[in-house]
């Protein structure tokens, strides 16, 4: 609900503050005052385009801002959580600019959105309908949701609608599964030909590094073999070799530490490195006969490396790589195998599913048809009441049918709805939205809004038009159903006609007046003498006559809300 209006250096208005309550609040005031321009302002805020020709001659920047009451509306509340925003104890601020350059900015509590996103939230709040219009009703979709809220099929719709796009979903991975059938049978070829590649060479984690140190050794044999014969020898106790002399010269330090006995921790470490050498000497004899030789294993390394690098080449880098790729191909091989089980379980599960949701989008069009009958009869008495008695209404259920003729399901049924009037008899009917009377469309939107008006959740209704080419008891028919729905609705509505000004909750009028040499635009919340002289001047054209003042007062002791009249 729309609580307050804040207007700056918009077209003839310099500053204006516009406080609106729940009910009906209406705007009247002299043709040309500025209403529109109201009405212009709140569409431009709504998120309608702008530009620099509404900026206030002399100032650089339009501003609009408006406060709103959202607590009761769940679908804006859940908007702002969407899109990390807090409503403030159940209040926003909407706030757009727009500079004489042409740009400008649009604001949602304080945080910059763009225009898209602040049209996306208010059409969850706003209905206008006239010259500046944000008519959801025109929207075919929107007339099904009307429909369905009317008769109570929502639940049934989402119901429905989840079903269908867990099918759909369940029909695109079964396509995607026959498409690939034949790539999944060459995977699987693929899979087994690399497993019992790698198994039958039976790769040890350590192994390439022990060929590659075990290869060099091979390659440089005569000089490895050569070596470690120089070594024996040098190391030998015989044909004087190093352990030989070491002995004789441990014995000559054994003799020198009896004459000295402090020579006698010298021979002691003489003896262990005595020992040591030893141990060194006959390790090495060891690995030299423990190393073949042979020119065939030097071959056999060449050949078992070129194996392990051809699997590395295929398989991964190293050997632990292809080892893990292997138990990876396993793995999915195993998937690979369950595949027309898989396949079979989708099928069975879409069949299921397309069973559930044509039985659910059969029973939804039975309901929908005696939902339609219903809501077009009760239309058609509005529009009587409304002064459209020769008005035919319709609502059109045609199915959805494939390119070949035949009927089709869709994420809300089979049914395409769409609302059709003829506003003159003899006249065929035609979509809604090719109706070229603003003050027909009004009207009709006023007889679909009081009978929805506890199910629509849009709270705000503005309206225009609502008076076009219309007088007398029609007149007072379109007050009482604005009155009544002001009862459910906050409704905003311009008007020329007293018979509906009459039955306002809040009344302002809207005046031009000269300031300084300039036109301005005010606005004045009317109570009392103001508001009978208002009503006299929409009555008679003049607000001081005492027929028209008497009258004024007549039609406010009947119809007014608010208080007594000339008070």
């Amino acid at each position: 609900m729309l609580e307050e209006l804040i207007i700056r250096n918009y077209a003839l208005i310099d500053e204006l503050k516009l406080s609106f309550s729940r009910g009906l609040n209406i705007l009247s005031g002299e043709t040309g005052a500025g209403k529109s321009i109201l009405i212009g302002a709140l569409s431009l805020l709504l998120g309608e385009k702008g530009d620099a020709s509404v900026v206030r001659s002399g100032s650089e920047t339009a501003e609009i801002a408006g406060t709103l009451r959202v607590d009761g509306n769940p679908e804006t509340l859940t908007w702002l959580r969407e899109h990390e925003m807090e409503d403030d104890e159940g209040i926003i601020i909407l706030r757009r600019t727009i500079n004489n350059s042409g740009r400008g900015g649009v604001y949602i509590q304080s945080t910059p959105v763009t225009r898209k996103d602040l049209q996306d939230l208010t059409a969850l709040l706003f209905d206008i309908h006239g010259q500046h219009e944000h008519q959801s009703i025109l929207s075919t979709s929107q007339q099904r949701c009307l429909l369905d809220r009317f008769g109570g099929l929502e639940e049934q719709v989402k119901s429905l609608s989840a079903d269908f796009q867990v099918l759909t979903a369940k029909k695109k991975e079964s396509a995607a599964m026959e498409k690939a059938a034949m790539e999944r049978s060459r995977e699987a070829d693929l899979l087994e030909f690399a497993l019992k590649e790698i198994d039958q060479a039976a790769l040890a984690p350590e192994e390439e590094e022990d060929l590659q140190r075990e290869k060099k050794l091979l390659a440089q044999h005569e000089k490895l073999a050569k070596l470690l014969d120089t070594f024996r020898d040098e190391t030998a106790e015989n044909r004087g070799g190093a352990l030989r002399q070491l002995r004789t010269a441990r014995d000559v330090l054994a003799e020198l530490g009896k004459i000295d006995d402090s020579l006698l921790p010298f021979f002691e470490r003489l003896e262990t490195a005595f020992y040591e050498i030893e141990d060194i000497s006959e390790a090495v004899r060891v690995y030299q006969e423990g190393i073949n030789f042979s020119p065939d294993r030097l071959e056999e390394c060449e050949s078992r490396l070129a194996e392990i690098h051809r699997l590395e080449k295929k398989y991964g880098s190293t050997i632990k790589d292809v080892l893990s790729y292997r138990h990876e191909a396993a793995e999915n091989l195993e998937k690979l195998s369950h595949w027309e089980e898989d396949r079979e379980s989708i099928r069975k599960e879409i069949q299921e599913l397309e069973k559930r949701v044509l039985s659910s989008a059969g029973e939804l069009s039975v309901r929908r048809k005696t939902a339609a009958a219903e809501l077009e009869s009760r239309i058609r008495g509005e529009l009587t009441a409304l002064g459209m008695p020769k008005a035919d209404f319709v609502i059109q259920l045609d199915q959805r049918l494939s390119p070949s003729g035949k009927p089709v399901c869709g994420v809300y049924g089979f049914d395409q709805v769409e609302f059709l009037i003829s506003p003159n008899e003899g006249e065929p009917v035609k979509p809604l939205k090719d109706i070229a009377s603003g003050g027909e469309l009004s009207r009709v939107m006023l007889a679909v809004k009081t009978i929805l008006a506890e199910t629509d959740h849009i709270n705000s209704l503005i309206f225009d038009e609502i008076d076009a080419g219309i007088g007398g008891e029609v007149a007072v028919a379109v007050g009482e159903h604005l009155a009544k729905l002001g009862g459910y609705k906050q409704v905003l509505c311009i008007t020329h006609l007293a018979s509906i000004a009459v039955r306002a909750d809040n009344h302002m009028q809207v005046r031009k007046e000269t300031r300084e040499g300039r036109t301005l635009t005010r606005v004045e919340t009317l109570t009392g003498k103001k508001r009978t002289g208002e009503i006299a001047r929409m009555l008679a054209g003049d607000s001081s006559g005492d027929a028209s003042l008497e009258y004024a007062e007549e039609l406010l002791r009947q119809y007014g809300k608010n208080e007594p009249a000339g008070l």
